[in-house]
């Protein structure tokens, strides 16, 4: 499964929407646009995020570049996973 299936996926279950993950396009403004995010529910998916892809997107990440659409926030999520250190194998 793609980055940006699991986003919409997190996207849709933290805002209860009833749409496919088919239905939203990479690029689509998800302010404004078809979605309509807002502040508070930017904060449920950035939750969303940490969860589903274990990591922490840190406060001077927030930008409102950030969340223009599913494939700016696949980008960022991507970059934050090469940043986790390997865990060291157990010899």
């Amino acid at each position: 499964m793609s980055i940006e299936h699991r986003v919409k996926q997190v996207i849709i279950r933290t805002l209860s929407l009833e749409v496919d993950a088919e239905e939203i396009d990479d690029e689509d403004a998800l302010f404004g646009g078809g979605l309509g995010l807002n502040s508070m529910a930017t904060i449920e998916i950035i939750v969303g995020l940490e969860e589903e892809f274990g990591i922490e997107v840190p406060d001077e990440d927030l930008r409102v570049e950030l969340f223009d659409s599913v494939r700016t926030m696949a980008d960022y999520v991507r970059t934050a996973l090469h940043k986790i250190p390997a865990t060291p194998q157990l010899k």
